[in-house]
């Protein structure tokens, strides 16, 4: 399977909200394919399908040696916090303490319109937390405090990454073209 291209901070698919998948289909299947392949080719815990230009609600995670997706998840968190490093495939070698919820029951879809709950602590939650933050248009540095916000955009500035061409965002592959029904 391909491995896709994954977007970099500045790239206004990874602000924008992506949609509900509706059709669970062969396309779809090929996207949760690509997603796993780019994931574990780049290594990361995670990636979520605006990273690699789709705007729809999907992301995959390899944590603890287990390979997962998830389409379409909504989070329930746990009011006991954690504050750990964090980093983001979007943000090569960008890494910071990031204060997300203990534990989360993330409930969804799997690529055949199964229902999948995931239930994890730990690194597990923060992987599914940053991810589904993905889909919602929300990046990592957005949940810094503002003294680690500024040091994290000094970085970003100085990053060898910054200034490239910047992808073309890509029409959705669905008969939708990217409009929620």
């Amino acid at each position: 399977m391909p491995v896709k291209d994954i977007r970099l901070f500045g790239d206004p698919i990874l602000r924008t909200p992506a949609i509900p998948v509706v059709d669970f289909d062969r396309e779809l299947r090929q996207l949760v394919q690509d997603l796993t392949d780019t994931m574990l080719d780049a290594p990361g815990a995670g990636l979520a399908a605006p990273q690699i230009g789709v705007g729809l609600r999907v992301f995959t995670y390899f944590v603890d040696g287990v390979v997962g997706h998830l389409i379409n998840p909504s989070l329930d968190l746990s009011e006991e916090g954690q504050d750990g490093p964090e980093g983001c495939l979007s943000f090569p070698g960008l890494t910071f303490d990031t204060p997300r919820a203990l534990r989360v029951v993330a409930k969804g879809w799997d690529q055949h319109g199964e229902p999948v709950v995931i239930e994890g602590t730990e690194f597990l939650a923060r992987a599914v937390q940053h991810e589904t933050d993905h889909l919602d248009g929300i990046l990592f540095i957005d949940r810094l405090d503002p003294v680690q916000r500024k040091a994290a955009m000094r970085e970003i500035r100085e990053a060898e990454w910054v200034g490239g061409v910047r992808p073309v965002v890509k029409v959705s592959p669905h008969a939708t073209f990217g409009r929620g029904l």
